[in-house]
């Protein structure tokens, strides 16, 4: 991926604390292709929300990006100083957090937040601003969005509070939107209606995404490449359809089987599958393989030294030395919009 608009390499994010070293991100790697969605999945605690706030440099102490690279458009954004990465975020780089209703000011209407981004990186005047933010209201799909903008967060919906947060994302045409757990808390509908709607503006703005999720339903629908993350590392990247029908290591096979099917008869009958075990303690991982102690493939070699990436082909890499074992996929099925949660 040459031309790519994100190139993530070997990023490392540790929390220092009294009980030890949590390595919630270690060595990861991926790129984003302009225009393109990857999908960052995996359980939580896995490592997905450090991966992207060690992008936008946001990470809280006692963590710290140790080592790697983060190349956005040609430039290293671990070498930038704090009032140029102040420059980037929200003018290049956006990130729709969790919960828009604890990243909206309780204190001033929406209308006026969005406005506030503009002012900062376009430099117009309040009035300028304010009409652009009701223009971005418009553009998110919130009905009546002059009077609606001036209203405050507790007055509007989930989904509504979720369309501001991307309005305001959107406020000053970044070419990277990170968008994390974007459907989180708001039901089905509204789910597929803001998955709709970031599609819909993923091609009006020519946006690349960092899609983070649980949800393979999600990933399904939305997603051009996945990247799997178990215990802070990338177990697997492929193309999303290559994930679904053939999957390369025993973490996303499992995460597979755990998804109710559709079938042409129907919703299959057959009992959910688990995956054994429990995700281990960041402070006190095991050696060799992170998912050996739940993996039903495990041999001695799997147990000793690091696990390497491999290729499985030139657009798919496993972290597992026994991949070509993996993959009795799962059979064909359709999993649709939130059609299950990992």
């Amino acid at each position: 991926m040459t031309d790519s608009i994100l190139d993530v390499k070997n990023l490392s994010t540790h929390f220092f604390t009294r009980a030890g070293t949590i390595r919630a991100a270690d060595d990861v790697s991926f790129a984003i292709e302009p225009g393109s969605t990857l999908a960052l999945v995996g359980e939580s605690g896995s490592g997905k929300s450090v991966t992207s706030l060690s992008i936008m440099r946001l990470v809280p102490p006692p963590g710290k990006t140790i080592a790697g690279e983060i190349i956005f458009k040609g430039r290293d954004l671990m070498k930038l100083d704090d009032e140029q990465m102040r420059g980037l975020r929200g003018r290049e780089i956006a990130m729709i957090f969790q919960d828009p209703m604890t990243s909206l000011n309780p204190v001033y209407t929406v209308g006026d937040q969005i406005a506030e981004a503009i002012e900062v990186h376009e430099r117009l005047s309040r009035r300028q601003a304010w009409a652009n933010a009701v223009e971005m209201m418009r553009r998110v799909r919130i009905p009546d969005a002059e009077r609606r903008a001036k209203d405050y967060p507790h007055q509007l919906s989930g989904g509504m509070r979720q369309r501001v947060m991307i309005a305001m994302a959107l406020s000053c045409k970044p070419k990277l939107l990170i968008a994390d757990e974007p459907t989180t808390a708001l039901d089905v509908t509204i789910q597929a209606e803001i998955l709709e709607l970031l599609k819909s503006l993923r091609k009006d703005f020519d946006l690349a995404m960092l899609l983070i999720t649980h949800d393979l339903g999600v990933v399904a629908e939305t997603a051009d490449r996945v990247a799997v993350m178990y215990a802070g590392r990338v177990v697997e990247e492929a193309g999303v359809r290559e994930i679904f029908t053939n999957p390369r290591h025993p973490y996303t096979e499992g995460l597979l089987r755990s998804v109710p099917r559709l079938t042409e008869e129907g919703i299959t009958r057959r009992r959910l599958e688990t995956i054994p075990g429990t995700v281990p303690n960041l402070l006190h991982l095991p050696a060799g393989c992170k998912f050996g102690p739940r993996c039903a493939y495990v041999i001695e070699e799997c147990t000793t030294g690091e696990i390497p990436l491999l290729a499985v082909s030139d657009d798919h890499c496993a972290r597992c030395i026994r991949f070509e074992l993996v993959g009795g996929a799962p059979g064909r099925f359709v999993v649709r919009p939130s059609g299950g949660s990992l």
